[in-house]
């Protein structure tokens, strides 16, 4: 357990980072950071100066503290944890992709210059160890040449016009970019059209051009928390109906790998079949068509038992499929 002494130095060093990083900040702005009082928060500035930081006091409404420029402190307050975790972000095939590749290198080498001995080799073996590959199983990853491009825009916030191309036909769009998103391998950026906000695939987008004008990004905006909901609104949406099932033990272990989390959460499974193991399983679909689609997947180890429409369907494709291959 963290002792009262650990604690304080870790927050001394929190405020010192956060100096470093924001320049000018406010008192209360340290004390609601760190979840202290005001006066905790004095006490620790006063520290600080005792200990030779050069903390400059300015007063004023545009007031607070800040270093003397040019002081820089060596990250050495960090865990190996830390340390190690700081370079696991920085996996390299997503920041390749953005085309921030020679950032992060440089980047990375003057943090390891910054780090004391001991944590220098925790850090690089942290590198050698892990690997992202964030496509699914026999997927690959987009490699949308328009990425960099498009980072950049949403970094300096300018507009973008794309011609897309869309499941139904292209589509010219002018769009004000808010954020980019990596999702099971492909690249999406999530754009304010009009009043409304969009997302777009990036391979996709057959031309690009970059507005030089900038735009204001929505004051309330958070690119996870609308990427959260936006995804789970269409997941439901996508899974509007329900189908009844009877499933064979295989069956069973074939659920986990044919439907969607949504669908396998949302699921209800009832006991086995004391004779032969086959379970009754109810679970959100799509359409009808989809559904067929998907549920084939299973073979002879699932039998659909509502809605009748979705059990017609099964049996006009099956009775398709027989007379193709009894030819």
């Amino acid at each position: 357990m963290a002792t009262l002494a650990d604690m304080r130095a870790s927050r001394l060093l929190s405020i010192l980072m956060t100096l470093q990083a924001r320049g000018r900040v406010t008192a209360q702005s340290l004390a609601d950071e760190c979840a202290v009082s005001l006066r905790t928060i004095y006490r620790d500035i006063d520290a600080l100066s005792a200990a030779g930081v050069p903390v400059h006091s300015e007063r004023g409404a545009e007031g607070g503290y800040r270093l003397l420029d040019g002081y820089r402190t060596r990250l050495n307050g960090l865990s190996p944890q830390e340390a190690e975790a700081l370079f696991l972000s920085g996996l390299p095939g997503p920041v390749q992709a953005l085309g921030l590749g020679a950032v992060m290198a440089g980047a990375q080498t003057k943090l390891l210059a910054a780090l004391p001995v001991e944590l220098r080799s925790t850090a690089e073996r942290m590198r050698s160890r892990f690997h992202l590959d964030a496509p699914a199983w026999f997927a690959d990853a987009d490699q949308p040449a328009h990425l960099p491009l498009i980072a950049r825009a949403v970094w300096e916030q300018h507009p973008l016009r794309i011609r897309y191309q869309s499941w139904k036909a292209e589509k010219v769009r002018r769009i004000e970019p808010l954020g980019v998103v990596l999702k099971g391998g492909a690249w999406y950026v999530v754009g304010r059209v009009d009043a409304d906000i969009r997302i777009y695939r990036i391979s996709r987008i057959l031309e690009l051009t970059l507005i030089v004008e900038t735009f204001e990004r929505p004051p309330a905006f958070e690119l996870a928390e609308y990427w959260r909901d936006s995804t789970q609104r269409l997941s439901a949406e996508m899974h509007a109906s329900e189908a009844t099932l009877r499933l064979s033990p295989w069956g069973m272990r074939m659920l986990e790998a044919f439907t969607s989390p949504f669908a396998r959460s949302a699921a209800t499974i009832g006991e086995p079949d004391p004779t032969d193991g086959w379970r009754t399983v109810t679970l959100p679909v799509g359409s009808v068509r989809q559904a067929c689609a998907e549920l084939l997947r299973f073979g002879a180890e699932a039998e659909v038992l509502a809605p009748p429409e979705l059990r017609a369907q099964m049996c006009e494709t099956v009775a398709a499929l027989n007379r193709r291959y009894a030819k």
